[in-house]
């Protein structure tokens, strides 16, 4: 999902849900659904009605048709809302949606509404990214329509980038580029490292994807958080992050990749192409990508695809471990999720995200290309992570965990020592 700008590659998929099912009229037209139980009732129906008009308003670019569906009193929040339509005048939207989840203060002429959004990009989203918002309504009058009051992230929800400011769009060739207060130099650099990034994983990963990539560039590392939900600190050494579900349910749902502008700009055209790379094979793995596959297969394998063209030696893509070989300290276990974690010792995510690439590397050369993707797709596709590595080992290699490890860390001394 992210990498580091100490080693310019580390990488690793941060998982968040952003839609179930998708319904079959989401594709052209802008859309709102309503639950249908008697909970809900009128009052849901209503509400749904006042979303169906916004989102046709945005996908038509009708400032005033946006506008008459906020509440006339909330100055505030209307000029605000003005604002955000306008920042969204360029993105290539395909499709703009709502559908509300629940209701509560029905009756009182003032109801807040838990609502999904659901948008796609034109020519680059397979299926939508969904939003988690809550909406406050008001009705004026014993019998006049709703008006939106107000409209905010959903709990622990990430943000939005229009929310940040005005998006400019830059379009590659396998690429889209939407960056808010970047110059356009920049976002065009960073699409021509995407486009070139596209085909390199394809030819690593057979397997159909869309071939096309959307990156999102905000203006700092703080607004980098604010579109993944999560405390900045997390992110201050992490040049680029990929977003989207993992579950092995066939069809994944748009990743988005996430560029802290400021740890980017720091690297080398080297380290910058590593970055996208690893991230554009995540996006393309995604579909075969379950809660089952460990962190090591799913970072080792981007990492692979990131420096498989790349003219560097083993001891310098994998510092950390080679030094610690040298120290006869080679490591006893394959590394585990824990490894990976941002928050503990730096030299332990560097050995874990070089000790999960040479997995994948030993499996290529000693098993084949061909087998490393089977591998790969037989883990995804359980769902669950009790046994699916050794099954998958034992169905794909014909080895066991033991083994394997045992061959890996003879591999370690053979490629650092």
């Amino acid at each position: 999902m992210a990498v580091r700008t100490r080693n310019a590659r580390r990488g690793c998929t941060r998982t968040r849900s952003t839609a179930g099912a998708v319904l079959a009229g989401l594709l052209l037209a802008a859309a709102c659904s309503a639950p249908q139980d008697s909970a809900a009732g009128l009052t849901a129906q209503e509400i749904g009605t006042t979303l169906d008009r916004r989102a046709a308003a945005v996908m038509g670019h009708d400032t005033d048709a946006y506008l008459a569906s906020l509440d006339p009193r909330a100055t505030s929040f209307r000029a605000a809302q003005r604002t955000e339509l306008e920042n969204l005048a360029d993105v290539p939207l395909e499709s703009w949606a709502y559908k509300v989840k629940d209701v509560t203060g029905k009756g009182s002429g003032r109801v807040t509404a838990d609502v999904e959004l659901r948008y796609r990009f034109k020519g680059y989203d397979n299926a939508p990214m969904s939003s988690a918002r809550t909406v406050e309504l008001v009705r004026r009058g014993e019998d006049g329509p709703w008006y939106i009051a107000a409209d905010r992230a959903g709990k622990d929800a990430p943000g939005l980038l229009w929310q940040q400011g005005d998006v400019q769009v830059v379009r590659g060739t396998h690429s889209l580029v939407l960056g808010v207060g970047r110059r356009e130099g920049e976002l065009r650099r960073i699409a021509d490292t995407a486009d070139r990034a596209v085909p390199a994983v394809s030819a690593i990963w057979p397997e159909p994807w869309a071939e096309r990539v959307v990156v999102l560039v905000p203006d700092s590392v703080e607004d980098m958080a604010g579109l993944l939900g999560s405390p900045v600190a997390s992110y201050r050494g992490i040049a680029a992050v990929t977003t989207g579900e993992v579950g092995g349910k066939g069809r994944a749902p748009a990743d988005r990749v996430i560029v802290n502008p400021q740890a980017y700009g720091m690297l080398g055209e080297f380290g910058q192409r590593v970055v996208l790379t690893h991230e554009t094979a995540h996006v393309a793995t995604r579909a075969h990508t379950s809660a089952a596959t460990p962190v090591w297969l799913s970072e080792g394998f981007a990492d692979r695809a990131a420096y498989r063209q790349e003219s560097r030696t083993a001891e310098e893509i994998a510092p950390e471990l080679t030094g610690a070989v040298r120290r006869a300290e080679l490591p006893a276990r394959l590394p585990v999720d824990e490894d990976f974690g941002f928050g503990g010792d730096a030299a332990t995510l560097a050995k874990a995200y070089e000790g999960g690439w040479l997995a994948c590397e030993l499996i290529a050369q000693d098993w084949g290309e061909e087998k490393l993707i089977a591998f790969y797709k037989a883990v995804g596709a359980r769902s669950g992570r009790d046994g699916a590595v050794e099954q998958a080992m034992r169905t794909e290699l014909g080895t066991t965990p033991e083994d394997f490890t045992a061959r890996w860390r003879e591999y370690l001394r053979e490629r650092l020592g």
